[in-house]
């Protein structure tokens, strides 16, 4: 019987940890979501907030779930749900730098599912009248989960390892 240790060490190599850590880092700073309206405005939805650019507000997460709660809409509940799952890639993959543990399929899971909850959002947002929604998170964290996804298999597969 053969065990795989290819999936918490996923690379020995330092700077593709690193590399790993900041795909995911990066992740937490752009967009999930852009709704654009018909008045020309637009709302950005970043896992840490809403931002307003016309007006330059910004609404963080905890501002919007503890003080704004009254009547949200059930799609709009799932983005914390992609922000855990992203915290969870995100923690998997400085697990990786910091002590050379990281399950890659952990952390490609937490942004696939992240991922799946922002189109869910983006979802809801678009059949409201007057507004569309752009699911660039969506995008993103499929990307760069199948990039980590993949590249790990390929490491694998590299180092003589069997599936």
């Amino acid at each position: 019987m053969t065990t795989d240790s290819a999936p918490r060490s996923a690379s020995r190599s330092p700077a593709r940890r690193r590399l790993r850590l900041l795909l995911v880092f990066v992740l937490g700073l752009v967009p999930w979501s852009v709704q654009t309206f018909t008045t020309g405005s637009a709302t950005l939805l970043f896992p840490w907030g809403l931002v307003g650019p016309a007006t330059g507000s910004v609404t963080t997460i905890t501002d919007f779930f503890l003080r704004f709660t009254m009547g949200l809409p059930d799609y709009i509940l799932v983005w914390p749900v992609g922000v855990a799952c992203y915290l969870v890639a995100l923690g998997s993959a400085l697990s990786g730098v910091l002590f050379g543990r990281e399950d890659v399929r952990i952390t490609a899971a937490g942004l696939a599912l992240a991922g799946v909850t922002q189109l869910e959002v983006a979802r809801g947002f678009s059949v409201q009248p007057g507004r569309t929604a752009w699911p660039v998170g969506t995008v993103l964290l499929w990307a760069v989960a199948g990039f980590l996804y993949w590249s790990r298999a390929n490491e694998r597969d590299a180092d003589g390892s069997s599936r």
